[in-house]
């Protein structure tokens, strides 16, 4: 295998991620099927809600050497996604490049695979998704791998460029051309939600009646 690097993607406009910062992936959840990663892909630090710029890297099972090159490319507001091409024994995130991603301005990074080093992750501070930890980390082995190729993490494709939403629910992945409508579908579902659990909440109503469930399940029994 042999090292392939494309440019950096340009990155998602300022507004349009201050807009997906509002929103909640699991509100995303309640009309889109596409861009969701497996729900294995579980945050390292609890209650982070994140979004960037999607750069891309595959490597290969016990080798990180272009995940090392990779940090020297990063600029703030990147969001580093990393295929580990199948494997999942091999923990190429440790300390060591949290600290080098953070310094690059990354806001955040997934692994499709273990992690390590959760303490210094910890004192890093730096919002980490993956499919938990390992003692086994990756060498230098210089073997290969790609930068900003379309990759697959968490059994679904993400392009380099594409906007990442990331939060204790997991992670979506959106196209550059769909994030402000998305993100203001979801903002007004969210607010409609609010109202209705206020008027719950106060005892003004019932959910189900505010949701019509309860008009369903009568009809069905009349």
């Amino acid at each position: 295998m042999t090292y392939k690097i494309n440019p950096m993607p340009t990155q998602i406009a300022a507004a349009d991620l201050e807009l997906l910062s509002q929103v909640e992936t699991a509100t995303l959840g309640h009309w889109r099927q596409f861009g969701f990663m497996n729900r294995a892909i579980q945050p390292l630090l609890p209650r982070r809600r994140v979004v960037g710029t999607a750069v891309t890297i595959a490597i290969p099972g016990p080798d990180s050497t272009l995940l090392h090159h990779l940090l020297g490319l990063l600029r703030p507001g990147d969001f580093v996604i990393v295929d580990r091409l199948h494997d999942d024994r091999f923990a190429c995130w440790g300390g060591g490049v949290t600290v080098g991603a953070k310094a690059a301005g990354a806001v955040g990074a997934v692994v499709d695979g273990p992690c390590t080093d959760l303490e210094e992750i910890e004192q890093s501070d730096f919002p980490m998704w993956c499919r938990g930890l390992s003692p086994i980390t990756t060498r230098l082995y210089d073997i290969g791998g790609a930068i900003n190729i379309p990759v697959s993490c968490g059994n679904t494709v993400v392009m380099p460029g594409d906007a990442v939403l990331a939060d204790e629910s997991g992670v979506v992945v959106l196209s550059p051309d769909e994030v402000a409508a998305e993100a203001r579908a979801a903002i007004a579902r969210q607010t409609a939600g609010k109202g209705r659990e206020d008027q719950v909440r106060r005892g003004e109503a019932k959910l189900g009646d505010l949701t019509g469930a309860s008009a369903k399940v009568l009809a069905k029994l009349a």
